[in-house]
């Protein structure tokens, strides 16, 4: 039975609550209706790709992983092909996620190992538990280049998740309260107590490149602006992808400017990103990393694209009347009132969602007496020439 997409936005795993949608929103079609895989168990969503549901302890409490039946050469025969699976995605490092996976072990994995696992980026649901997968089962990891080497600076503590550099990046864009950024100030941590360890070494993934996996080819679609180099998998011949982030259903992904580039453009490169997917077909079936299966990926794609633009208008209209900096902007794009967890990401994303006005030139930006950045609708252009003398 078919069902259709809920219009409704809920939050990211670890994200500020999306606003809704404001304009009509076509239906996508669930194949899998309203089943959920649970917990310890797996649901096959087409011949050797296996789902499965972590829970995460946010306010959407759960990421989707992926295991696929795969073979490889043995590591110590190499005339010999070893069965086994390819993970996708981990889930975070906390005792109830490495029970869970030992569940699976038991109960779905058919007495075969682990052969690699894949992970799309490395946000803390995605790669907390890779070191400890990669290591129990001797398995290599399979990322891109600049997703692991971001995830070795969040995990020493280098992260945009608080620190020094995250409250002065916030304090400049206009969120001056003391006891909240002290909160903020001492989320260092954050990060490397759901990512404890990164594997030492890892095979590079990058856009274009092909992966064998059992008896797909899966080629990876790259993606910016949700971090920094997510990788999708897309199966041509199966009308599959495996979208991690970059397309979800029935949310928004969260995509913000961080401390460690002010002055980025992360909206313009996500909404470049989705171009790499709108050929998909209605029928392709779409793995995401939070909700369920869906198909309609073009639809969905018109649908995030809607709602940026709404956002962007409205931001435009605001501007045009007086200067405002980022926190000031945050009850025109998020309806609701934030937490202090809740607004890290919303700050990340009313500047990701200002700046690319600014850098489009819709805006300018200006710093203040108290160094705040402001951002003002431009003055339109005089077409009248200058009279002489």
């Amino acid at each position: 039975m078919l069902t259709q997409t809920n219009p409704r936005m809920p939050d990211l795993p670890y994200a500020a609550p999306a606003p809704d949608l404001r304009t009509a929103m076509p239906p996508l079609c669930y194949p899998l209706g309203e089943h959920l895989p649970q917990p310890g168990t797996v649901t096959e969503v087409a011949p050797g790709v296996f789902w499965l549901r972590m829970g995460l302890p946010f306010a959407l409490n759960h990421i989707n992983l992926w295991l696929l039946r795969d073979r490889l050469p043995h590591p110590t025969q190499s005339s010999v092909m070893q069965e086994g699976w390819t993970a996708v995605d981990c889930g975070i490092d906390n005792a109830a996620t490495r029970e869970a996976w030992q569940q699976i072990e038991t109960q779905a994995l058919e007495g075969l190992p682990i052969l690699r696992v894949l992970v799309t980026h490395m946000h803390p649901d995605h790669m907390g538990l890779a070191h400890w997968l990669c290591e129990r089962w001797q398995a290599p990891l399979w990322m891109s280049t600049s997703e692991y080497q971001s995830a070795l600076l969040a995990c020493s503590g280098l992260s945009n998740f608080g620190g020094d550099p995250t409250v002065a990046f916030f304090k400049a864009h206009g969120w001056n309260q003391p006891d909240e950024l002290a909160q903020v100030k001492a989320r260092v941590g954050y990060y490397p107590s759901m990512v404890p360890k990164i594997p030492n070494a890892y095979v590079r993934l990058m856009a274009g490149a092909q992966v064998r996996i059992g008896d797909r080819l899966w080629q990876c679609i790259g993606g910016y602006g949700h971090s920094p180099e997510h990788m999708a998998l897309h199966n041509e011949q199966g009308q599959l992808l495996i979208s991690g982030d970059m397309l979800l259903p029935s949310i928004s992904t969260n995509v913000s400017v961080y401390a460690m580039e002010p002055d980025g453009n992360p909206l313009q490169h996500f909404l470049d990103s989705l171009d790499k997917m709108q050929h998909l077909s209605d029928e392709a079936l779409i793995l995401p990393s939070h909700g369920r299966p869906f198909q309609g990926a073009a639809a969905r794609i018109d649908q995030l694209r809607s709602h940026h633009a709404e956002r962007l208008d409205e931001l435009v209209l605001a501007c045009s009347t007086q200067a405002l900096c980022a926190h000031e902007a945050l009850p025109l794009i998020f309806k609701r009132a934030l937490d202090v967890h809740q607004t890290t990401f919303a700050m990340g994303e009313a500047v990701a969602h200002l700046n690319l006005l600014w850098l489009e030139g819709r805006l300018s930006r200006e710093q203040d007496a108290a160094g705040i950045y402001r951002f003002k609708g431009r003055e339109p252009q005089s077409s009248a020439k200058p009279r002489g003398d």
